[in-house]
């Protein structure tokens, strides 16, 4: 009699089908530890000849964002777009995001996050280290941006040159700002500065959007005609600023200006296609403008920059 032949299909098949018999497998694995949620630190994409670094040197968790965000806005219709959004309005997540720009040439860190062990920490995840950064560019003078400068009483970013808007930093030199005084002041003799349209480096220009502080810039990014710009502060969050362009941040000094501002950018961004990095955008902080209604959405980047070069 010819023995029927079994293929792996079938095989498979009826191996699956067999009941579970402890005695024929392995002891049971222990159960495995929580692990706890994860964020990365940096994120790198090329643009043109550059290589452009999002580093994540801070997140937190914000009580009460109505204390902060939409402060002229009817609380039912903040509470609406909110759900919408599916964003909660008893808090939400804070993130601090330098950016580093290789220009093959130079390596440029644009703002310093809240204190140099959260640069220091995501510059090492992007495989930098302090003394290799350049130039810093301050975008402007509050807190969680000019932090990480000094590492107690020493200059954090050894060998840098230091550039900042005229009009930013003449402000808080009269300001009398604890930060200011500690963080920037001791650095004035190694600062140059820029004003409106004027270059960091080649394809590195200053764009003027006041408001957020009375100096605050954009910087455009442009190399080999792809261009990309970092905002900074001109939107704090990526739904209650873009969507709603005028509705007021506490932390804007300049309301009016700082909303005249975000219309302004923002429609240019949208208008042109250019891809941006928000300060405190949801991390890795890059995306689009969309115009939608009488704002702006936030399309947050996926694969596009990574089919450059």
């Amino acid at each position: 009699m010819k023995t029927p032949m079994i293929s792996r299909r079938h095989a498979l098949f009826a191996t699956a089908a067999l009941p579970f018999a402890p005695g024929l497998v392995g002891a049971a694995h222990a159960k495995a530890d929580m692990m706890g949620g994860s964020v990365p630190q940096f994120n790198r994409i090329k643009l043109g000849g550059f290589e452009v670094t999002s580093l994540l040197a801070g997140t937190r968790t914000v009580e009460n964002p109505t204390e902060i965000f939409g402060l002229n806005a009817d609380p039912a219709e903040f509470a609406e777009v909110s759900k919408a959004a599916f964003l909660p309005t008893d808090k939400a997540q804070f993130f601090f995001t330098p950016t580093v720009v290789n220009t093959g040439s130079e390596l440029v860190l644009f703002d310093t996050g809240l204190n140099a062990g959260g640069i220091t920490a995501a510059l090492a995840a992007a495989g930098y280290t302090p003394d290799q950064i350049d130039t810093v560019v301050l975008t402007h003078m509050h807190g969680d941006h000019i932090g990480g400068l000094m590492t107690e009483t020493a200059a954090t970013f050894a060998n840098a040159r230091y550039v900042t808007g005229a009009a930013e930093h003449n402000h808080w030199m009269a300001a009398g700002n604890e930060g200011f005084d500690k963080n920037v002041r001791p650095l004035n003799d190694k600062i140059s500065f820029l004003e409106d349209g004027g270059a960091v480096t080649g394809g590195i220009t200053a764009m003027l959007a006041a408001g957020h502080t009375p100096g605050h810039m954009g910087y455009m990014l442009e190399s080999d005609g792809a261009q990309l710009m970092l905002i900074a502060d001109l939107a704090n969050h990526y739904v209650w600023s873009l969507a709603h362009p005028d509705w007021e941040v506490r932390f804007d000094m300049d309301k009016a200006g700082a909303a005249a501002s975000r219309r302004k950018v923002l429609g240019m961004l949208a208008a042109d296609r250019v891809p941006f990095i928000g300060y405190h955008m949801p991390f890795p902080a890059l995306g689009y403008a969309e115009a939608r209604g009488d704002g702006f959405h936030y399309v947050p980047a996926s694969y596009q920059m990574m089919m450059q070069g």
